[in-house]
């Protein structure tokens, strides 16, 4: 839309976050080391203690004895967690700065997306046209989702992490503390259509505000010259919202710097030393997974997929620093536009695709399924993980916007295989770092939907001079 912004101060912008990433990695390790490392030491003691309870458990057959050893249990439980609370309490001043960035993203996501899909739409003229753009987009989102799925199948399969490491498993009649959602149609019905508007703006429910979306724009395209009322204030509302982002986006290296701070600070690096080879088996799985994801571009947009990775670089590296997609939005989108695909098909494809199209979510869904399935010693054959790769396609449709998404969709999966699903604790303390990986794929997979349809609708112009 606009190019006020110019190459110099964009990558001071790309430059500025990047230190921050690397003083926020250095102000955790220094954290963790001397301001939190007493409240570690004993959550590690803690820990220590409960597996030597649950040891105790398993070798006694006395009642009086398990009575005694489930007392314990409770309340080495209740002190971990007011450790966990001081641990928080301690680190919450360099969480805030991250948590404070993302609330002002997501004020500005809901109107964003509705003013640009309004005006997209409604330049589209009809739902002919709205209806093909839909199913191409559909389709190579179906794709794209069964790619991560099956590619996550084949290297957790190839790998096998949860037997190479040989873990302590949960019992499995202990709880997660993950919410257990099973699919149902009634409730993916209702998490696409909107009771009240209003009410998905407030929860930022994207895939219901795209259905309102949708049809406020068809309908302002048919009452004709009135629309064109509509449409130039949308516009204009739109571009007032891009230069708030503008704004917000000069918090983003303070933020990032938070966000890192507080991860190292928690985790340390031990967990890193612990989890190394599923940690570095799934970014490697991430690794191939992009270059996929780029050779199919590379088909169908040619040797511009690597312009299209240059220009989302800054959005990646935000959306993997904060550990959430929906932060590098509203760059992403301005980006893309700047890339030369239409706004009408930059504002249709990138909202759809934070709810049908979160790549690297999608192969963590059956790579850790897999692995927790492996820990435990249960063999699974094709078939049947073939089968749980369908369920995860269906199931992760209907769960955008949950807290903790993709852990709360395996908890579902794994009861319906008969996997514990106690084993999520297993991931818990790594899933942070996982998951900037994944919201950083979350944003190429978007951002490579977007350039490969705008290329199918003959969309894709060349890019914006000067930028």
């Amino acid at each position: 839309m606009e190019s006020t912004i110019k190459p110099k101060k964009k990558s001071r912008l790309t430059l500025y976050i990047i230190i921050g990433l690397f003083v926020g990695i250095a102000t955790g390790f220094i954290l963790n080391k001397n301001y939190v490392d007493g409240e570690n030491a004993r959550l590690e003691a803690l820990d220590t203690r409960l597996k030597e309870i649950k040891a105790a458990q398993h070798s006694t057959t006395d009642s009086l004895a398990l009575v005694s050893l489930e007392a314990d249990k409770k309340a080495v439980n209740e002190e971990r967690n007011a450790v966990l609370e001081a641990r928080d309490k301690k680190t919450e001043p360099f969480s805030i700065l991250a948590d404070v960035f993302l609330r002002l993203i997501k004020m500005i996501v809901a109107p964003l997306v509705f003013t640009t899909l309004v005006v997209g739409v409604a330049k589209l003229g009809d739902i002919s046209a709205v209806g093909r753009i839909g199913g191409k987009t559909l389709l190579w989102f179906v794709g794209a989702s069964l790619l991560s799925l099956l590619l996550g199948m084949i290297m957790v399969n190839i790998f096998e992490p949860g037997i190479a490491m040989h873990l302590p498993v949960p019992d499995t009649g202990e709880s997660s503390g993950i919410a257990n959602v099973a699919f149902s149609l009634k409730n993916f019905l209702y998490h696409i259509f909107p009771a009240s508007v209003i009410e998905s703006m407030a929860k930022n429910e994207i895939l219901q505000i795209v259905v309102f979306s949708l049809f406020f724009g068809v309908a302002t395209a048919a009452i004709g010259e009135q629309g064109k009322i509509i449409i130039n204030f949308m516009d204009a509302a739109a571009h007032v919202i891009l230069k708030i982002t503008g704004y917000v986006m000069n918090l983003a290296p303070v933020a990032v710097f938070g966000a890192m701070a507080a991860i190292i600070a928690k985790q340390g690096m031990g967990i890193l030393k612990t989890y190394s080879i599923f940690i570095g088996e799934f970014y490697f799985s991430l690794a191939l997974l992009w270059g996929c994801l780029g050779l199919a571009a590379f088909i169908v947009i040619g040797k511009r997929v690597v312009n299209l990775v240059k220009r989302i670089k800054e959005p990646i590296l935000l959306a993997f620093s904060t550990a959430s997609s929906e932060a590098a939005f509203p760059k992403t989108m301005e980006e893309l536009q700047r890339f030369g695909a239409k706004d009408k098909i930059v504002s249709f494809v990138l909202p759809l695709g934070y709810s049908f199209n979160l790549d690297g979510s999608m192969m963590y869904m059956t790579f850790a399924s897999l692995f927790i399935a492996q820990s435990y010693g249960i063999h699974l054959p094709i078939a049947t993980q073939i089968s749980m790769l369908l369920v995860l396609m269906l199931t992760s449709k209907g769960i955008a916007g949950v807290p903790r998404a993709s852990l709360v969709v395996i908890a579902g999966t794994l009861a319906t295989f008969n996997i514990p699903e106690a084993g999520l604790a297993l991931l818990l303390g790594i899933d942070p770092l996982l998951d900037m990986g994944r919201s950083a794929t979350n944003v190429l997979g978007n951002s490579i939907a977007t350039a490969v349809v705008s290329k199918w609708e003959n969309a894709l112009e060349p890019e914006v001079a000067g930028e």
